[in-house]
């Protein structure tokens, strides 16, 4: 993965505080254990022991075979006495072990496999929620919720132009997007929300990036502006260290991007906007895209091949009604 060396230690000190808060945990059960059971503390001394003594007759040799066999046997009828203990005194028979959040790497984020060092899916877990906080440190996140949505501020008349009442298609998008947040996966689909300025299309968004996120999921959140900014700067200044935003765009679990068609269009954003998209249409991962642009306008301004693409993949929400900026003022 082309994550930069910040997002790997970010991810490294989040597995290794989980792995010291279940060895602080399991230390106090072992103390607590120990109180009530003093016959615990002995079972796990004999049992180190019998580690010790095997170690001891590999040394020493003569008949080894026996000796070690001897020793297993006395081991496992330890473990054996040891677990009954516990168990019938309410304990799991693991109580004296650290509980690690991941059981196949001990949350070291790294296992052996064969002969190899395999890195966990926790830590590529980790990688990509760090990398999406990492890019989000100035996205407005909190500052738009389900809770706040305000579907009252659209119109219960019907759209001379349209034939539809706003608050009806509006209440409609909003139970759509709510429910989207609340069930998404990697696997959901994606979302073209389109509409004119101030009809509440970057609350939704965020709203739905709010809930994503406190799902566990990783999530980034960039206006077209910006994220064009960032993608230039990186091209034409190489060796920067930032390279990898277009790993954790292509990587994270759910893509927003807000204000589409506000940036300075070039061949470079073009082309930019549309390999992204598509790439992550052909690894089936979901975006969500904002736009005050109608279909023409978008084809205009990135192809009929890119609005094509975007047609077969994302499910399209017309924002209808007046500014809500205006009406809250």
């Amino acid at each position: 993965m082309g994550y930069g060396s910040s997002v790997y230690k970010s991810a490294g000190d989040r597995l290794a505080e989980k792995r010291l808060a279940a060895e602080k945990r399991a230390d106090m059960r072992r103390a607590e254990i120990y109180s009530k059971l003093p016959r615990a503390r002995e079972l796990e001394h004999q049992i180190a022991s019998c580690g010790l003594e095997a170690a001891k007759t590999v040394l020493r040799g003569g008949d080894v075979v026996a000796e070690m066999t001897m020793l297993r046997d006395k081991n496992l009828a330890l473990q054996d006495e040891l677990s009954r203990l516990l168990t019938e005194n309410g304990y799991d028979k693991n109580s004296l072990e650290p509980q690690y959040s991941c059981s196949k790497c001990s949350d070291t984020g790294y296992f052996e496999q064969g002969a190899i060092t395999v890195m966990c899916d926790c830590m590529k877990r980790e990688l990509v929620n760090c990398a999406c906080e990492e890019l989000n440190r100035t996205a407005p996140l909190k500052l738009s919720t389900f809770e706040s949505f305000n579907i009252e501020l659209y119109s219960k008349s019907t759209d001379p132009e349209t034939g539809v009442v706003p608050y009806t298609q509006m209440e409609k998008i909003y139970k759509f997007c709510r429910a989207y947040a609340h069930s998404f996966t990697p696997d959901s689909g994606s979302i073209l929300m389109k509409g004119a300025t101030g009809l509440g299309k970057t609350h939704l968004s965020l709203a739905i990036a709010n809930e994503v996120i406190r799902r566990g999921y990783g999530v980034i959140y960039v206006s077209a502006p910006a994220l064009l900014s960032k993608l230039e700067k990186e091209y034409f200044s190489r060796g920067t260290g930032d390279s990898n935003t277009i790993q954790m765009l292509t990587d994270c679990d759910l893509l927003i991007i807000d204000d589409l068609g506000t940036e300075f269009r070039t061949q470079f954003s073009v082309s930019q906007i549309y390999n992204l998209l598509n790439a992550r249409m052909l690894a089936g991962k979901p975006f969500i895209i904002n736009t005050n642009l109608t279909m023409p306008e978008l084809e205009k301004a990135y192809s009929n091949r890119f609005v094509s693409r975007i047609n077969g993949d994302a499910q399209k929400l017309d924002f209808l009604g007046s500014d809500l900026r205006v009406k809250r003022k």
